[in-house]
């Protein structure tokens, strides 16, 4: 099952405060290949600095440094497009042009 001892916390072991959302490359390991984060059991962070890895992923994420999901490749490595991109293209891009009707109904 498990090997009954748990990983030390990386930030923890360099004595590091605070977490720098500036840091895109030290948080990515922190975030799957899917865009998901990633939870203590996994990436062996300590209670206070997941939830600075958090926070800071979400703010590099705001803030484009960070993607928030992956993008869709298919199985021979060719990017797949989502059938959503595909209803915009036809109906001119805009999701926020509702014609000539001014209310949202």
């Amino acid at each position: 099952m498990g090997s009954g001892r748990r990983k030390s916390c990386p930030y923890c072991k360099d004595k590091v405060e605070h977490v720098d959302w500036r840091d895109v490359a030290t948080l990515r390991r922190f975030v799957s290949d899917r865009g998901k984060l990633r939870g203590r059991r996994i990436t062996g962070a300590c209670r206070r600095h997941q939830s600075q890895i958090a926070n800071a992923v979400k703010r590099a994420r705001e803030l484009a440094l960070l993607p928030y999901v992956a993008e869709h490749v298919d199985i021979e490595g060719r990017l797949v497009r989502s059938e959503r991109d595909d209803r915009d293209d036809r109906r001119g891009g805009d999701r926020g042009d509702r014609g000539d009707r001014g209310d949202r109904r």
